[in-house]
């Protein structure tokens, strides 16, 4: 079962960055290279414990879909999807939001801390797929959109 666990450090207020994570809009733009966008559920506005939405995309090449589920929302520091429907056996996302109050990187802000756990699909052929390239290939799919929410909410902390 790999697990991906990222951290980005933003300079802006956990309240702003865990609105920003559960924002259905911004979840779409932050995911254009695949062209994710949500076809049923839940599609717009901010995201809420008990809330589905499917989402299509575009992966290796081949157009999916996969419905995940809202299990936890603690605002504002707390927030888990689960896979209920799609091409994973299992996958739980959770996002954490950590209130940072000094360092030498920043004077304050937030540690978004995205911890991703998975099974990979067809036994012992996905655990290879993994190793080869799918864990490597999720991975850059969140940092992507790490970037992406740290950008937005400096750029709005800016503001």
């Amino acid at each position: 079962m790999p697990l991906i666990r990222i951290e980005t450090l933003i300079a802006a207020p956990a309240v702003v960055c865990f609105d920003l994570m559960r924002d259905a809009g911004l979840h779409t733009q932050s995911m254009k290279l695949s062209g994710e966008r949500a076809v049923a559920g839940r599609m717009t506005g901010l995201f809420e414990a008990g809330d589905e939405v499917t989402w299509e995309a575009r992966h290796f090449g081949i157009r999916q879909r996969l419905t995940s589920r809202i299990t936890r929302c603690e605002p504002p520091h707390l927030f888990e999807d689960v896979m209920v429907r799609g091409a994973f056996t299992s996958f739980t996302h959770l996002h954490r939001f950590v209130e940072v109050t000094g360092g030498t990187d920043m004077t304050g802000g937030t540690d978004m801390i995205d911890e991703f756990d998975y099974v990979s699909p067809l036994g012992i052929l996905g655990k290879l797929a993994d190793a080869l390239f799918l864990k490597r290939y999720m991975r850059n799919l969140l940092l992507n959109r790490a970037r992406f929410l740290k950008t937005e909410a400096e750029r709005r902390q800016a503001r």
